[in-house]
């Protein structure tokens, strides 16, 4: 052992033991983080733990959106600071690096150094290192040379800075790190600021992408920033609610560290949210001021309104029969289905809130997609949402894949123990499909995680606490098992806070929107401009689909590979599918009927109907009217499709 790293460990052994020295106060704390908390070894060096590929992805795909908005950020620090010997990581909110820039020409000493994708730098066992320890503690931070707790870290130099979503969690760190630098500490300053800088422009510009069709207000001390660079930005919902901010509003506006989600903007400001009109650059810079109600302070502000959307009005004036526009995830669901839309107005309400959620409905209805379309439009976004299939999981695993376990916690067990499922989907969404089907002894350890939010890994006697959304989805009768003993009533009663029933896809009015966009996707990722002739889309219209929107899927994905030139015709449609009992090809009325038909109301709806093959979409283009309308004409004139009389 070298004398540099054999003076490193004594001190780190002096000040674990409370002895002070002349480190910065974050960095001794996280010393003795490391060895009384982590149980880390001093004298052990540690390689660098490198994630393989499908756990990489698996971290990235829980960010995708966010991953693509910050790589901006990234590129553009990148070039601040290129051919200085820096490179840059963004890490997720667990410490996995899930992007990364850097000089390919030092590529090996960057992954030895573990300055790579999917390195993980979570200080539970890398040790002190700025990644870890900003995660730790919420602060930006330099990490300098033998600041860092492994000894197999002290050449590095590593700074980081923590980036927050527009809901004031913990979203990613960004980091710039150096395989070698100057000694003092001080040469990473500028570092320092420019890393800070950077992701105060990646969470505001996060805001701007989550809340494109909202009201967003920005604020700054100074009146000649106030547009080009605010320093506070708000997201407004219709009411004057605020549901969003970066995280310098967060600070600006928290009160005793309670975040300002949800409160109106007239109870911080002196500004009437109808007066925000006055504040879209209709006015100079200098007029446009406002002032916080709790210390009076001045602030320049600029007021942008969402695209053709009414102004927000104040609490109590909102019409009770104007709902608010759903957000864009949930919008994507439905193509306008009655009973679908009312699903989704019910629970746009309940995004943002912690009550758990029970999406019911038959196999192949869409309950993932919804659960991930509400994962997306909440806070959350941006954060992991971890799927489980409780019916497909052996029940001999099931506990130490939810719940996690330590090292050698039983035989089989990893050396390196497992997080688990639960503890993965921390600060994110934990969608658990067919609950249904989950045994009852896993019922029991679930049932504390809704009621206590924590955790208890396999082998581990303290219990560890767990910020997720619980949503679960199941196509059983969970009262009926309730009844006969095979689901807990507790449990039952812990997900039920809301439950929402997804239509079978018969039940749906809006299957041509669907089977265009399914279309369309198809056409977008194989670049061929796929299209169905009148027999093919006809046949799909008449089918039942007893597999609901999943053998719709399937349905396109095998019509769409036996095409011919992208057009698909009734033979390249599945065929149970063109076996439908219910799908006939009607033949044209003779003329007289025609005449006829534009005589009687009645009859001329029937008619329409039948030429549409019963699709009230098509008809209610052909006849210029609302669906709702072609359906209430059909209710007053008895009038009932042939694939619904029974």
């Amino acid at each position: 052992m070298d004398s540099a790293r054999a003076a490193h460990i004594d001190e780190l052994v002096r000040v674990s033991a409370g002895v002070p020295s002349r480190r910065d106060s974050i960095i001794e704390s996280s010393w003795r983080r490391c060895v009384a908390d982590h149980k880390l070894d001093p004298t052990i060096g540690r390689e660098p733990h490198i994630l393989p590929q499908e756990r990489l992805r698996v971290h990235r795909d829980a960010m995708d959106e966010f991953l693509r908005m910050a790589r901006f950020g990234l590129e553009a620090l990148y070039r601040q600071v290129a051919g200085m010997g820096y490179v840059m990581l963004l890490t997720d909110s667990n410490g996995v690096t899930v992007d990364f820039i850097g000089d390919p020409t030092f590529d090996n000493h960057l992954r030895r150094a573990g300055l790579y994708l999917g390195s993980d730098w979570n200080e539970e066992h890398a040790g002190t290192c700025a990644v870890g320890t900003c995660i730790a503690t919420g602060q930006s931070l330099t990490v300098h040379q033998t600041d860092h707790f492994d000894s197999t870290h002290i050449p590095l130099t590593c700074t980081a800075a923590p980036v927050f979503d527009s809901g004031g969690e913990l979203a990613a760190v960004l980091d710039i790190s150096a395989l070698h630098s100057p000694e003092p500490k001080i040469s990473q300053y500028l570092a320092l600021q420019m890393v800070k800088a950077y992701v105060h422009k990646i969470e505001t510009a996060n805001l701007y992408n989550n809340f494109r069709r909202e009201w967003v207000v920005k604020l700054a001390a100074s009146q000649e920033f106030a547009e080009v660079d605010p320093d506070f930005v708000l997201a407004l919902d219709g009411g004057g609610r605020i549901i969003g901010f970066n995280h310098r509003a967060h600070e600006l506006l928290a009160e005793d560290g309670v975040s300002p989600l949800g409160r109106s903007f007239a109870e911080l400001f002196d500004c009437e949210v109808a007066d925000l009109v006055h504040f879209v650059r209709s006015l100079p810079t200098d007029q446009r001021t406002l002032h916080l109600r709790r210390n009076g302070r001045p602030l320049f502000a600029q007021a942008m309104p969402p695209p053709a959307v009414a102004l927000p009005r104040s609490h109590g004036t909102e019409p009770a029969d104007t709902a608010p526009p759903l957000p864009e995830p949930l919008r994507a669901v439905s193509g306008g289905d009655p009973a679908l839309k009312a699903v989704l107005a019910r629970a746009a309400k309940l995004v943002n809130t912690r009550v758990s959620l029970l999406i019911h409905g038959e196999t192949g209805t869409g309950k993932e997609h919804l659960a991930k379309a509400l994962h997306r439009a909440s806070i959350r976004r941006g954060k992991p949402f971890v799927a489980v299939n409780c019916a497909a999981l052996p029940e001999n695993l099931i506990e130490s894949e939810l719940f996690g376990y330590e090292p050698g916690a039983f035989t089989g067990a990893t050396s390196r123990g497992k997080k688990g499922l639960i503890l993965e989907a921390d600060g994110g969404t934990l969608f658990l499909d067919e609950i249904g089907d989950m045994p009852l002894p896993s019922q029991t350890r679930l049932l504390r995680v809704l009621a206590e939010r924590e955790v208890t890994p396999i082998g581990r006697t303290r219990a560890v606490s767990v910020d997720v959304r619980v949503i679960g989805a199941t196509h059983r009768d969970l009262i009926e098992l309730v009844k006969a003993g095979k689901f807990r009533d507790d449990l039952y009663f812990r997900l039920n806070g809301a439950v929402f029933t997804v239509p079978p896809l018969r039940q749906r009015g809006d299957l041509d929107w669907l089977i265009e966009r399914l279309v369309a996707d198809r056409a977008e990722r194989d670049g061929i401009g796929y299209r169905l002739t009148p027999a093919a889309l006809a046949a799909l219209r008449a089918h039942r689909w007893p597999g609901n929107v999943r053998e719709l899927v399937n349905a396109l994905d095998y019509a769409c590979a036996v095409s011919d030139g992208g057009l698909i015709d009734l033979a390249d449609i599945p065929e149970p599918v063109q076996r439908s009992g219910l799908f006939q090809a009607w033949p044209e009325p003779p003329e007289e009927a025609i005449q006829e038909a534009e005589q009687d109301p009645a009859v001329r709806l029937r008619e329409t109907l039948r030429r549409h093959h019963w699709n009230v979409s098509a008809t209610a283009r052909a006849m210029g009217v609302d669906r709702s309308t072609v359906h209430r004409q059909m209710h007053r004139f008895g009038i009932v499709a042939p694939h619904r009389a029974e």
